[in-house]
């Protein structure tokens, strides 16, 4: 299991979570709103008010979320930061890996 975390301006968080659901990507996609971002881009000082994307995905899928994610996201460059989910419970990953219609994986 992986969780990414991804911002994205407040105007397109809703449509890419759909997206990435929509499209059996990611299982869960959570939309934390009104995240505050400071950040250089092309050497400016930049202040963007996001949202943030918490993305439940199964590994087998992850190659399939950066390329997509690719796609929609109207960033140059966006976020993806991929978490390594160590621990879960484990009800919780039964039901991810099934509604990716993918076998859960054995320990």
């Amino acid at each position: 299991m992986r969780v990414v975390l991804c911002n994205c301006p407040e105007n397109k968080a809703k449509d890419i979570a759909k997206t990435l659901v929509a499209e059996k990507i990611a299982a869960c996609v959570n939309i934390i709103p009104g995240v505050q971002s400071f950040y250089y881009w092309q050497g400016k000082l930049c202040e963007e008010k996001e949202d943030t994307l918490l993305i439940k995905i199964s590994k087998e899928n992850i190659s399939y979320l950066y390329d997509r994610l690719k796609a929609v996201h109207p960033y140059e460059v966006p976020e993806i930061v991929e978490l390594n989910v160590a621990d879960a419970n484990q009800p919780y990953i039964q039901w991810l890996y099934q509604t990716k219609h993918h076998e859960v994986p054995s320990d």
